[in-house]
């Protein structure tokens, strides 16, 4: 960005809630069924039907309060939102304006190793989710399923307070890390069980007045939101510099071509006649009924982080990282469990973070789906530590390990992958090699140190890799 700008940036995050049912009836939420089969008479507003208030859901937007020191509404009430969309066939949203379920609060996201920033959290609000339209199903036609209208969203409206694209990464990383440790949603965006819109708008550098803002519309991943409001900051940038003004729009990103296009004008509040919903009493929340679910949240990630530092010893950076993803602590916590007493926690985070993550990245999978086990990744790095195996040695073992999550151990075994620890047998290979290398080693012992590095590969070739390296400095340094 050029010196003289700066953008701002707020998030509104949707995330499905994992309720069984819909949020005013009993049709089911599960994904992937076949198309317009879990959606009921009510979901569709139809004549005659009434909404019944799951309380499931109320329940889950509380924790997510809770977890965030939020203020928690003593009543609740929904209201109709109005307009016309093909996958809204009743021609409203049940929503929340005056009075949502949760209020003010804040997180902090860290940024690098050290910088912490607090955003607010302007309000969540409960309101369903609308059907989906699919455009590219059929050809100039648009197909409707309506599946998931009426599944429970809550709707997470941050403070414009974040500067970057990627300050907001990182607090939409927070979002997903809390949500799915109070285990209120599955967090899949690829599924769309947590999506984002992200409001941004350009200023001059030190105005306080906030410039136009334009909306990028259901944006699914870390990655497209922020390439998508680096686009739109340019965008807007380059507009303003030939002297244009910013229309206030709702834009969607087009991933393929990395570029925003307009939708439509940006709709305010008043455009929606909002009115309360008058099948819908408001419903009164209790001191007891908070704090209830407040005695019962399981741990937070700030929570889990601290822990780690404390009983792991990790820096922040390590701990960070490992506790961003709930699976991904769990994966590292049942490795080390699995380690038993003579652990090294250190080689655990390294190749969880190493080598683990970037079989993870390439075959774009979750850790969940990892084709190695905590059990074998902790088999492997005992190996390690207890010197069965070299370290690069360990990732051929690893290498071979991802085909059907087989045993390290037994892989070791039928290769003849053991590391030769011999000092006897490793100190004739050693003498033959000097012996071989007389010139070199007399080089050597005039002050051409290098040539010490020489030495160790010619051995660590002669064992076939094979050899303790360990060993193999101890006994060089000694013959030398």
């Amino acid at each position: 960005m050029k010196d003289n700008w700066e953008s701002v940036i707020g998030l509104e995050i949707h995330v499905q809630l994992n309720s069984e049912s819909k949020i005013f009836s009993n049709a089911p939420t599960k994904f992937g069924s076949d198309q317009n089969l879990q959606a009921c008479e009510v979901d569709l507003g139809m004549p005659g039907t009434l909404p019944v208030l799951n309380e499931k859901a109320i329940e889950k937007a509380i924790k997510f309060g809770v977890a965030i020191n939020a203020e928690i509404a003593e009543k609740v009430g929904f209201a109709r939102k109005n307009y016309f969309y093909p996958d809204l066939p009743k021609g409203y949203q049940i929503s929340q304006l005056d009075d949502p379920i949760v209020g003010k609060g804040s997180i902090e996201i860290h940024l690098g190793d050290q910088e912490i920033k607090t955003i607010g959290i302007t309000r969540a609000h409960l309101e369903e989710d609308a059907g989906k339209s699919i455009h590219d199903l059929f050809e100039n036609e648009t197909a409707i399923d309506l599946n998931r209208a009426g599944t429970p969203l809550l709707e997470i409206v941050s403070e414009p307070d974040m500067s970057n694209s990627e300050e907001a990464v990182a607090y939409l990383k927070k979002i997903h890390s809390i949500v799915c440790a109070l285990e209120i949603s599955d967090g899949n965006m690829s599924q769309g069980s947590m999506r984002c819109d992200a409001n941004v708008s350009i200023k001059k550098k030190g105005d306080k007045k906030l410039g136009t803002r334009t909306e990028l519309k259901n944006i699914n991943s870390f990655k497209f939101v922020e390439k998508a409001i680096n686009f739109e900051i340019k965008r807007q940038i380059s507009c303003l510099e030939r002297g244009e003004e910013i229309v206030q729009e709702t834009r969607l990103y087009d991933s393929t071509n990395n570029t925003t296009r307009s939708m439509r004008s940006k709709e305010d509040a008043h455009d929606y006649r909002y009115f309360p919903d008058p099948d819908l009493l408001p419903l009164e929340v209790s001191d007891k009924f908070i704090n209830d679910l407040k005695n019962n949240i399981p741990e937070l990630p700030d929570d889990k982080k601290k822990r780690f530092i404390d009983e792991f010893k990790l820096s922040p950076y390590e701990a960070n990282i490992l506790v961003s993803d709930i699976d991904t602590a769990k994966y590292f916590e049942e490795v080390v469990a699995k380690m038993g007493k003579n652990k090294d926690i250190k080689l655990a985070v390294n190749w969880i973070t190493g080598e683990l993550f970037a079989v993870l990245n390439s075959k774009n999978i979750e850790i969940s789906q990892s084709p190695i086990s905590a059990k074998n990744l902790a088999i492997l790095i005992n190996l390690i530590k207890n010197g069965t195996i070299s370290g690069k040695i360990a990732k051929t073992v690893f290498e071979l390990m991802m085909d059907g999550n087989k045993d390290p151990q037994k892989i070791v075994e039928e290769k003849g992958l053991k590391q030769q620890s011999d000092p006897k047998a490793l100190e004739a290979l050693i003498d033959k090699i000097i012996n071989d290398n007389r010139e070199k080693a007399v080089e050597y012992k005039q002050g051409k140190e290098k040539l010490f590095g020489f030495f160790v590969g010619q051995a660590m070739k002669a064992s076939g890799g094979k050899a303790n390296p360990q060993l193999i400095n101890e006994i060089l340094k000694k013959k030398l």
